[in-house]
């Protein structure tokens, strides 16, 4: 059983997913808008945080003014940057060889890391790659079968586009795992680094904090398992269907921000 309405007054932060949540594909999702407006009357504090590695903060930032929100780069935590601190945190100025994106691999650059060419390396670092091939697969084998560690930015085994649901991160570490014998060590949600990151980052009790996201067996159980609230919206991945055969109980639903936004603006501070 969800809570009632009237409790969504003890958030007082949030966390905030991106993909399915803010926009599906290109195409923003409705009221997103008056959504952030609505937190900057409050105030609610806020990181939006994604498993997407894809894009730096700063990317996000520009995305979202392309939409019509104004956020700061401070406001944006993404896997890739849990990541690269997580890495510079362990093993400073280590070795990477990388799949994904060009602006995935300039982040762990900036941290510091240096990217291997593929002959050799200290940890295989994987983020969602919309340009992946056979080789970089074969690559991420050897140096795994050869020692190398395996991290992966997020477990999100489908991706939502506009109308579809495409092939995610999770699906290029299960390929990784079944050739080498080797489980990734998983830093974005539903795994503590990323939650732990956001929450020192924000500074607020865990108890008046909640995840907003649109999949359960990530952004819901993890932020559950982070003594999190969660607040789900079905406009992404997990659908009513799937919140029903479910174990996981989401604090609240909602169909998607813009239903989020009308409640929360009915019941006042």
């Amino acid at each position: 059983m969800t809570q009632s309405l009237e409790t969504l007054r003890e958030i007082r932060a949030l966390l905030i997913d991106m993909d399915g949540v803010l926009w599906r594909g290109k195409t923003p999702m409705p009221g997103l808008t008056d959504f952030f407006d609505l937190l900057r009357e409050r105030p609610i504090a806020f990181r939006v945080v994604t498993n997407n590695a894809g894009r730096t903060p700063d990317q996000y930032v520009d995305r979202l003014a392309g939409m019509g929100v104004r956020v700061t780069r401070e406001e944006i935590l993404t896997s890739g940057v849990a990541t690269a601190q997580y890495l510079v945190a362990t093993a400073p100025g280590a070795l990477v060889y990388v799949i994904g994106t060009e602006g995935f691999r300039q982040l762990l650059a900036d941290y510091g890391l240096h990217l291997s060419s593929g002959d050799r390396a200290d940890f295989v670092v994987v983020g969602w790659d919309q340009e992946l091939t056979f080789r970089k697969l074969a690559d991420a084998t050897i140096l795994i079968r050869a020692g190398a560690k395996f991290i992966g930015t997020n477990p999100d085994v489908t991706w939502p586009d506009e109308q579809l649901l495409l092939p995610g991160n999770g699906a290029t570490l299960a390929y990784l795992q079944a050739s080498t014998s080797v489980a990734p060590l998983i830093i974005g949600k539903p795994e503590r680094p990323m939650f732990d990151a956001a929450l020192a980052a924000l500074g607020t009790d865990r108890t008046a904090t909640a995840m907003l996201g649109d999949r359960i067996e990530t952004d819901i159980l993890g932020a559950q398992d982070a003594g999190l609230r969660a607040i789900l919206v079905l406009s992404g991945a997990s659908s009513r269907a799937d919140l029903e055969a479910s174990p996981a109980r989401p604090d609240w639903v909602f169909d998607d921000i813009q239903a989020l936004t009308q409640a929360w603006r009915k019941i006042g501070n």
